[in-house]
């Protein structure tokens, strides 16, 4: 049975480490302290996030569709993913009001999302 290593510890939320590895083939283990990969620490809902984001090639008006969400929901949860990899999620891009203009007018955003957006 194939289960996925869990990267936050369910007691403290800390990351977690491996210690040993084996090989069901030859019988090989190895021991020793092992990091986790940083998308093996982030939660199934992140997980599933990022696999949306790239199957859609990073089109927020398809994650959108796909995930029912708004645009500023499909952000905070980039900006989510981006603290959880331990990069800066303070970055904050200037407001490119043409192109939030250009995104309410072809209905890629609502009203109340476009006032949002300005007001950052």
């Amino acid at each position: 049975m194939n289960r996925e290593a869990i990267g936050k510890c369910p007691v403290c939320n800390n990351d977690l480490e491996i210690t040993e590895l084996h090989c069901h083939y030859c019988d090989t283990t190895i021991k020793g302290h092992f990091n986790l990969c940083k998308f093996c620490k982030l939660d199934n809902e992140q997980k599933h996030f990022i696999e949306v984001f790239i199957k859609n090639r990073g089109n927020i008006k398809e994650i959108e569709k796909e995930l029912g969400i708004s645009y500023p929901t499909v952000r905070n949860k980039l900006e989510n993913v981006i603290k959880a990899l331990g990069y800066d999620a303070k970055y904050t891009p200037k407001v490119d009001k043409k192109e939030i203009l250009a995104k309410l007018s072809s209905g890629e955003i609502t009203a109340e999302e476009a006032v949002k957006l300005l007001k950052d």
